[in-house]
């Protein structure tokens, strides 16, 4: 067995004295785990950073096995996210997400160009909240969590849209909400694409799509909780917030 793709470097953990195990995210196999040899050496090791772009080449006698990497960078991320305290959690919390809720050696190609574009953004820090709160509603999408918030869900109504149904993921209008009110989640301007989507209207919207990767993915389907990167990039965000505020 032996391909060649490109990829995202989501994780490496140490494997036995020199070697390394990575899991990337590629275009046509998905989340893909391999043995990178001597990955663990003083010329090998610093290619093997987080959110990395990787051109990958993997072996294998047999297709379910693990496999061995040659790898070679296409282009790193890490100095650009460490120039910024934002971006390097944001960075974090978007290759967690995708470790953790991506099925192995299972194709997703739309969330994999999004996902690529969205990392490409990391030098701009004024563009890239909003483009992780896009990024979270399209994880979502992809893994069968696809937010309607086109329409009121009760009345069909695409006016005075204030509210989010927890149950289904679609919007509700103010007057649809009636006794429901309490239980329903907060629909932000940004969700919408409306208004400037300042870093405080980013952080509502991802209270609300958080409620949806916590509650229906994350409890639901996966049954742990979500990665602590996720939590610790809405700190870092809030701190950067009430600094301009």
């Amino acid at each position: 067995m032996d391909w060649r793709d490109t990829g995202i470097l989501l994780s490496s953990r140490r494997h036995g004295e020199n070697a390394m195990i990575i899991d990337v995210f590629t275009p046509e196999r998905g989340r893909h785990a391999g043995i990178v040899r001597g990955g663990a050496s003083r010329k090998i090791a610093p290619v093997l950073q987080p959110g990395a772009q990787l051109d990958l080449r993997w072996r294998a006698r047999l297709e379910d096995h693990i496999g061995s990497y040659t790898v070679e960078l296409q282009r790193s991320r890490a100095a650009i996210a460490m120039s910024d305290r934002v971006a390097l959690a944001g960075l974090n919390a978007v290759v967690a997400l995708l470790a953790f809720t991506l099925p192995e050696r299972e194709p997703h190609l739309a969330l994999y160009a999004h996902s690529q574009a969205l990392l490409d953004l990391l030098d701009q820090p004024d563009l890239w909240p909003l483009a992780y709160m896009r990024w979270e509603t399209a994880l979502l999408d992809e893994m069968g969590y696809a937010l309607n918030l086109a329409t009121c869900a009760v009345t069909g109504s695409q006016d005075d849209l204030v509210f989010v149904s927890p149950n289904s993921g679609r919007a509700v209008s103010k007057a649809g909400a009636g006794e429901w009110i309490d239980r329903l989640l907060p629909l932000p301007a940004a969700l919408k694409g409306e208004g400037d989507a300042t870093d405080r209207e980013v952080i509502d919207a991802l209270g609300t799509t958080g409620y949806f990767l916590e509650h229906k993915l994350a409890a639901g389907q996966i049954g742990k909780p979500l990665p602590v990167a996720r939590a610790r990039f809405l700190e870092a965000l809030d701190r950067r917030a009430r600094t301009a505020g």
